[in-house]
């Protein structure tokens, strides 16, 4: 697969320029005590539970806490705003809250905060942009100024790798007088950082939480301030970091990251996520293209993308090659006996013509897409050499989920993180289980995943899981592809680790 170089030229050369330009570094960052931090989407939202993009669930762990916290290298559980848990059953959960814990607002933390954010993001009708990470809440109820029942929808034993992730506590008091709007407006947790300026689509200013509990497992922030602001140009987000008007970006592509190196007060890290990428097809009545109705068309597409051509070229050293749609580490995740579908452009061509397609009859289609728009353009490249015109529609996350769930979206270039949520049940079944991003709808794959999701014999869980993955694949309903690495690009003056969960704790990082 022929990918240009041209990128790389360019960064390879503005590199060289900001050598001879800047020389020694400035570390404007460093002098301020700032973290001056850019990200290409705009979240719908600063409140978490009303935006999906990844930006949101680094606001979320930046501004709030949650029950249980997990350890991002041990992937233990422990308490966080919670001191203790105990399963009373299949269906509930008793919590002991800590004491002496404060909001950003000063609202003292307990049992009603639990209980009114848990009542009010289990109600369907409340809209939680995100309803997988939520919808197996039935309700709350206090047992004591500190104590807090749980009762779930069904058995679903998951519950506590969403509490030590998504499922984030808010003010019970702010939160009923503000609502989501006021919550994004002028957001209010318990977090390491104080989020004290939102320009809605411009930027976002926190300062460090002084009076943060060591108890709740984050830290007392060792930077003052950090600002973030939205760039959705990858250009832009380049320049600024090379001009020292930035000091951490992440999501930098490949060509880029390799300019950069060069640059002598800058560092480049790649690190490994758990974020998949994939192709969704719509399957639909009414869908824009009714051709992909065939699943000799979907296999076509399946064989003619050039997955490992396209992770040494554009993703990174450290990505993983999926066959199934979910990271590999995720409970359950297994692509034992799912179909491949190698790059061969010939058996893709072939199938097209068995489907009706070569000669004057071509198919023209469009493909969504919001972020990596590079691997977007050699997909569409690579299907140009089967016969298949693919139209590029690239815009923010929330336009295409809108488009999506108007059913006008054939194919969707997507990604998805799960929320750091390390099981099945956060990746597949939100586009495979009828939920509203669901372009398949297959009830065989549905009812599947639903038993993975709600049975408490681990056994069990797995095995129904192995055959729906494998279901999709047999039935060609996605395409799976590869894992995302993220190039991050920082002040060489900075000290940071990176982590699986795609989450910068900018509460641990430090000034070399």
């Amino acid at each position: 697969m022929p990918i240009t170089t041209q990128r790389l030229m360019k960064a390879c050369l503005a590199a060289g320029a900001a050598t001879l330009v800047l020389g020694s570094a400035a570390f404007a960052g460093k002098k301020d005590d700032t973290i001056r931090f850019a990200y290409e989407q705009v979240p719908e939202s600063v409140d978490p539970y009303f935006n999906n993009v990844r930006i949101g669930v680094i606001m979320g762990q930046l501004g709030w806490d949650t029950l249980i916290h997990r350890d991002p290298v041990t992937n233990e559980y422990r308490g966080q705003l919670a001191k203790s848990w105990k399963w009373v059953d299949d269906k509930t959960l008793d919590f002991d809250l800590r004491e002496g814990i404060k909001f950003h607002n000063g609202e003292e933390f307990d049992a009603d905060d639990v209980v009114y954010t848990f009542n009010f993001v289990g109600k369907p009708e409340n809209k939680v942009v995100t309803q997988t990470n939520v919808n197996w809440i039935e309700s709350a109820e206090k047992l004591g100024k500190f104590q807090v029942r749980v009762k779930l929808k069904r058995p679903f034993p998951a519950a506590i790798e969403y509490l030590a992730g998504p499922v984030i506590i808010h003010p019970n008091e702010y939160y009923a007088k503000v609502g989501p709007k006021g919550m994004n407006e002028k957001p209010v947790g318990t977090g390491p950082y104080k989020i004290v300026e939102h320009v809605i689509g411009k930027s976002i200013k926190l300062a460090a939480n002084p009076d943060y509990p060591a108890a709740l497992g984050k830290n007392i922030p060792k930077i003052k301030n950090l600002e973030i602001r939205f760039l959705p140009d990858r250009q832009t987000q380049t320049a600024e970091v090379m001009a020292e008007n930035l000091d951490f970006i992440m999501g930098v592509a490949v060509d880029q990251a390799l300019g950069m190196k060069a640059v002598p007060h800058l560092q480049v890290v790649e690190g490994e996520t758990m974020r998949i990428v994939f192709l969704n097809f719509n399957l639909q009545d009414g869908s824009p293209t009714p051709a992909l109705k065939d699943i000799r068309v979907r296999k076509a597409i399946a064989h003619a993308i050039p997955k490992a051509a396209m992770v040494k070229q554009l993703v990174g050293d450290k990505a993983r090659m999926i066959n199934v749609i979910c990271f590999p580490t995720q409970f359950g995740c297994d692509d034992t006996g799912a179909p491949r579908y190698a790059y061969d452009p010939t058996k893709a061509r072939e199938l097209m013509k068995e489907a009706g397609f070569g000669g004057d009859k071509k198919l023209e289609l469009d493909i969504y897409a919001y972020r990596e728009r590079d691997q977007t353009e050699a997909m569409i490249g690579a299907l140009r050499s089967i016969g298949v015109t693919a139209n590029l529609k690239f815009m923010q996350y929330a336009a295409m989920r809108e488009q999506i769930r108007t059913n006008k979206v054939p194919i969707s270039h997507q990604t998805w993180g799960s929320f750091s949520v390390n099981d099945v049940s956060a990746s597949t079944p939100n586009y495979f289980k009828f939920h509203a991003d669901d372009m398949a709808r297959d009830p065989e794959v549905r009812d599947l995943l639903e038993k993975g999701d709600s049975s408490v014999d681990p056994a069990v869980r797995k095995e129904a899981y192995k055959k729906a993955l494998t279901m999709i694949q047999e039935k060609a309903l996605a395409v799976p592809l590869y894992s995302l690495t993220t190039h991050y690009v920082a002040n060489g003056a900075l000290k940071f680790a990176t982590y699986p969960d795609e989450i910068p704790r900018f509460w641990e990082m430090s000034w070399k």
